[in-house]
């Protein structure tokens, strides 16, 4: 758990207190934080031992609803937004947490794969990034598609483009959702496919703006 400025997508720019979950089966190769990937019990630690770690790893920490909350107060934390991504978050039932952080006044916002159930309080803004025959071999859900309030597509060659355009067909997807596509390890190939594309569509471009300037 950190805080730092949103990178991507619908809330580019706007500081954010970033809750990062453990575990994804998803397998995505191009993947940028893997030691989120595997929930090691031998991992384990307390929640101040990973507040205090300068690097990313994979220890983690457990808690509640109650505890995550407190502790967010004790960071002194001055943004207003909270991130809840992974790892994959929608593996666990956020409903509870959400909702609270909400009633707080916090603004919230999911990172999800769209391969689970997405369990979050009503108000919370889901961003879909859907990640399509990955490694782990777990289809894009309808109800995510459905939930999504932005999707934010990685590209990097034209059949992502394809497997979009797949999505967006599907009777159950959003179709007020925004549309973004955002480049895969900032490639220049990938980058001006991303431009081209959001240019003939009308779709918005994600780029990974902490990378540019060097922040987590």
């Amino acid at each position: 758990m950190f805080e730092t400025i949103q990178g991507e997508g619908a809330f580019t720019g706007v500081p954010a207190i970033f809750i990062r979950l453990q575990g994804c089966p998803v397998g995505c190769p191009w993947c940028d934080t893997k030691h989120t990937w595997t929930l090691d019990p031998e991992q384990q630690v307390s929640a101040n031992q990973v507040l205090a770690k300068e690097e990313a790893s994979e220890a983690w920490f457990d808690t509640d609803v109650q505890e995550m909350v407190e502790l967010i107060q004790r960071q002194g934390y001055r943004a207003r937004h909270v991130v809840i991504t992974g790892g994959e978050p929608a593996m666990y039932d956020l409903v509870a947490l959400t909702r609270e952080l909400l009633d707080k006044g916090l603004t919230v916002q999911i990172e999800t794969s769209g391969t689970f159930e997405i369990k979050v309080d009503a108000r919370t803004w889901v961003t879909l990034s859907p990640k399509v025959d990955m490694k782990g071999g777990y289809q894009i859900l309808d109800q995510a598609l459905a939930r999504a309030d932005e999707i934010k597509h990685p590209v990097a060659m034209d059949k992502h483009i394809e497997e979009l355009d797949s999505l967006l067909a599907r009777s159950a997807t959003n179709h007020n959702a925004l549309v973004y596509l955002q480049p895969i390890s900032q490639q220049q190939r990938a980058t001006e496919l991303a431009v081209r594309t959001c240019i003939e569509r009308n779709w918005r471009l994600s780029l990974q703006t902490h990378k540019y300037i060097g922040i987590e």
